[in-house]
Protein backbone atom coordinates (compact mmCIF):
# COMPACT_ATOMS: atom_id res chain seq x y z
CA UNK A 1 0.00 0.00 0.00
CA UNK A 2 3.10 2.32 0.74
CA UNK A 3 4.32 2.34 -2.76
CA UNK A 4 0.89 2.79 -4.43
CA UNK A 5 0.47 6.19 -2.56
CA UNK A 6 3.98 6.55 -3.24
CA UNK A 7 2.99 6.91 -6.89
CA UNK A 8 -0.68 8.05 -6.36
CA UNK A 9 -0.43 11.12 -4.59
CA UNK A 10 1.87 12.56 -7.28
CA UNK A 11 -0.22 11.65 -10.26
CA UNK A 12 -2.93 13.14 -8.45
CA UNK A 13 -0.92 16.50 -7.58
CA UNK A 14 0.29 16.04 -11.34
CA UNK A 15 -3.08 16.04 -12.62
CA UNK A 16 -4.90 18.25 -10.87
CA UNK A 17 -2.69 20.95 -10.67
CA UNK A 18 0.25 21.18 -13.28
CA UNK A 19 -1.63 19.70 -16.54
CA UNK A 20 -4.72 22.44 -16.19
CA UNK A 21 -2.10 25.37 -15.65
CA UNK A 22 -0.08 23.90 -18.52
CA UNK A 23 -2.96 23.29 -21.14
CA UNK A 24 -4.46 26.74 -19.90
CA UNK A 25 -0.71 28.39 -20.50
CA UNK A 26 0.00 26.27 -24.03
CA UNK A 27 -3.50 27.66 -25.67
CA UNK A 28 -3.53 30.98 -24.51
CA UNK A 29 0.14 31.54 -26.10
CA UNK A 30 -0.96 29.86 -29.31
CA UNK A 31 -4.16 32.34 -29.29
CA UNK A 32 -0.91 35.07 -28.72
CA UNK A 33 0.48 33.43 -32.09
CA UNK A 34 -2.49 33.28 -33.88
CA UNK A 35 -3.34 36.83 -33.92
CA UNK A 36 -0.20 37.78 -35.65
CA UNK A 37 2.23 40.35 -36.03
CA UNK A 38 1.72 43.01 -33.17
CA UNK A 39 0.80 46.69 -33.88
CA UNK A 40 4.24 47.91 -32.92
CA UNK A 41 6.18 44.50 -34.99
CA UNK A 42 4.27 46.20 -38.59
CA UNK A 43 5.63 49.84 -38.32
CA UNK A 44 8.95 47.96 -37.46
CA UNK A 45 8.47 45.60 -40.49
CA UNK A 46 7.44 48.32 -42.86
CA UNK A 47 10.31 50.72 -41.75
CA UNK A 48 12.54 48.05 -42.49
CA UNK A 49 11.21 47.26 -45.76
CA UNK A 50 11.64 50.95 -46.98
CA UNK A 51 15.23 50.89 -45.92
CA UNK A 52 15.55 48.11 -47.93
CA UNK A 53 14.31 49.36 -50.84
CA UNK A 54 16.54 52.07 -50.39
CA UNK A 55 19.23 50.09 -49.56
CA UNK A 56 18.88 48.29 -53.29
CA UNK A 57 18.30 51.47 -55.04
CA UNK A 58 21.52 52.37 -53.43
CA UNK A 59 23.48 49.26 -55.02
CA UNK A 60 21.64 49.79 -58.13
CA UNK A 61 22.96 53.80 -58.75
CA UNK A 62 26.72 52.50 -56.83
CA UNK A 63 26.63 49.60 -60.11
CA UNK A 64 25.67 52.09 -62.80
CA UNK A 65 27.87 54.20 -61.57
CA UNK A 66 31.09 51.12 -61.70
CA UNK A 67 29.32 50.61 -65.52
CA UNK A 68 30.34 54.08 -66.52
CA UNK A 69 33.86 54.27 -64.67
CA UNK A 70 35.36 50.92 -64.72
CA UNK A 71 33.49 49.03 -67.50
CA UNK A 72 34.81 45.73 -66.52
CA UNK A 73 34.27 45.96 -62.55
CA UNK A 74 32.13 42.84 -62.56
CA UNK A 75 34.62 40.69 -64.93
CA UNK A 76 37.69 40.91 -62.22
CA UNK A 77 35.09 40.71 -59.71
CA UNK A 78 34.42 37.39 -61.10
CA UNK A 79 37.79 36.46 -61.13
CA UNK A 80 38.65 37.33 -57.80
CA UNK A 81 35.54 35.33 -56.60
CA UNK A 82 36.69 32.37 -59.20
CA UNK A 83 40.25 32.63 -57.40
CA UNK A 84 39.21 32.62 -53.57
CA UNK A 85 36.72 29.97 -54.60
CA UNK A 86 39.86 27.68 -56.06
CA UNK A 87 42.40 28.54 -53.26
CA UNK A 88 39.33 27.20 -50.54
CA UNK A 89 39.54 23.88 -52.55
CA UNK A 90 42.94 24.16 -52.20
CA UNK A 91 43.01 24.40 -48.89
CA UNK A 92 40.19 22.22 -47.85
Amino acid sequence: MNVLVFFFVPIIIFMGLVAPLWLVLHYLSKRKSVKGLAEEDRIELDQLLKTTDQLLDRIEVLERILDVESVNWRQRDDVSQMTNHANDQYKG
